[in-house]
């Protein structure tokens, strides 16, 4: 028995919170124990080892164990004879291997895209529009008097966002619960608005009209009608009233805002809501981003092509049209006729159209673990965790890189997501100067 280590100052690879106060106790080379993480955290590096891809393999009717350099080759000659392949996840690796991605995307004249424009692409779509005024969640942490989560519910989807970052922090100049305030604005009484000093139940699919609302009442127009969204116009005046009293604002809003009737102009409302009150006060506005790295998708895709998300190339140069070049739509189209998909399970997530498509064509996947997707895929790699065997550069939700750290070895056979789309790529090269 090899004596217990623990690795300090880990981060975690689950949600978009990215908490990196981690302590990961590790003996034999497997993790025994794992201090400060939320119930999700703790479960992903305790389950590491659980429904693991044990090799390579191909399988074109019947299944079989390859080498890594055949099933890399087989890839190359996949994603090079497709008319118009489509490169899809990339929100749970690393911002390296999302470099990668979008070079091998270039090469094959194909789409690439992540799993923002199926929850906070409408989001993006909005800052387009409106632009966003917005700080890092440490400042959040100091500042921020005024809370209103919109549309989410932190608690058990993000389950330490107020407990690191806001009404239950302990800032610099916000020390303690009673010198903050928290609002939920939500469709449903959520564990997250049950802890909040207000709760606002608005209508189903009543956002745009709510938020609309409370401009009205900032710019100090009437409202007319008695009830707005199923709320009494009061509510909204005296919520309009506090937002502009506070000293330092922050809203958070989920996909209750961007997957609801509206979708991109609610966010646009959203949006212009914290432009508006900026004239008053400080105040802010952060998307609850899912995936660890989702934001750093985005963040790569932009600097590499100028655009986000739902990137394509088959005109030999980046283009970008939601709703054209969106991932679901390709597939439901049947325009894509064949896939790479990393750290994904679009055959589970997918509209069951657009997953029919999707295993119908050539599948290359990527992953660590067996999901639906690896189990009709023609190719599969098994890879390393990222975050817990495999180290790199990850995007928290409010645009701040955080390094991930390495602490077991992967299981033999499995390489790091950025090892093995380098070898793909290479591959492609390769077959292209024949």
């Amino acid at each position: 028995m090899s004596e217990e280590r623990t690795v300090r100052d880990v981060a975690c690879p689950f949600c978009g919170c990215c908490c990196d106060d981690l302590e990961v106790t590790v003996a034999n080379d497997r993790i025994v124990r794992v201090r400060n993480a939320c119930a999700l955290g703790r479960s992903k590096f305790e389950s590491a080892l659980e429904g693991r891809v044990p090799n390579p393999r191909r399988n074109f009717g019947n299944a079989v164990e390859v080498r890594f350099s055949e099933a890399v080759e087989l890839s190359a000659k996949i994603l090079s004879e497709a008319r118009y392949p489509l490169l899809w996840g990339w929100s749970c690796t690393t911002s390296e291997a999302q470099r990668v991605g979008v070079e091998l995307a270039e090469e094959v004249g194909g789409v690439i895209d992540s799993t923002t424009s199926t929850c906070h692409g409408p989001g993006i779509l909005a800052v387009h529009d409106v632009g966003e005024s917005s700080c890092t969640l440490g400042e959040v942490r100091h500042r921020a008097d005024l809370v209103v989560y919109w549309g989410c519910n932190p608690v058990h989807a993000h389950p330490r966002h107020m407990q690191r970052y806001t009404v239950l922090s302990e800032g610099r100049f916000r020390k303690r619960r009673k010198d903050r305030r928290m609002v939920v604005v939500d469709v449903r009484r959520t564990a997250t608005a049950r802890m909040a000093d207000e709760f606002i139940q608005i209508e189903p699919n009543g956002d745009y009209e709510a938020l609309t609302a409370i401009r009205m009442c900032i710019r100090g127009e009437e409202l007319e009608q008695e009830n707005v969204a199923g709320v009494p116009s009061g509510r909204f005046e005296e919520l309009a009233d506090e937002m502009m009293s506070c000293e330092f604002g922050a809203m958070f809003f989920g996909l209750g805002l961007t997957m609801s009737e509206g979708k991109s102009r609610n966010v646009d409302a959203a949006l212009s809501l914290v432009r508006e009150l900026n004239e008053r006060t400080k105040f802010v506005i952060i998307p609850m981003r899912g995936h660890f790295n989702v934001t750093g998708a985005n963040e790569v895709l932009a600097w590499q092509t100028g655009y986000p998300f739902a990137v394509d190339f088959s005109q030999g140069y980046p283009r970008y049209n939601p709703g054209e070049t969106t991932a679901v739509d390709i597939a439901k189209r049947g325009d894509c006729d064949a896939a790479l998909v990393v750290a994904s399970d679009p055959i589970s997530n997918f509209p069951i159209g657009a997953a029919r498509h999707l295993a119908s064509i050539p599948l290359v996947a990527i992953d660590p673990h067996e999901t639906a997707t690896t189990k009709v895929a023609n190719v599969v790699f098994p890879s390393a965790i990222v975050g817990i065997e495999a180290g790199g550069t990850v995007y928290r939700m409010d645009g701040v890189p955080i390094e991930l750290k390495k602490v077991i070895e992967p299981p033999k056979g499995s390489f790091r997501d950025e090892e093995i789309l380098s070898a793909i790529l290479k591959a492609v090269r390769a077959l292209r100067r024949r």
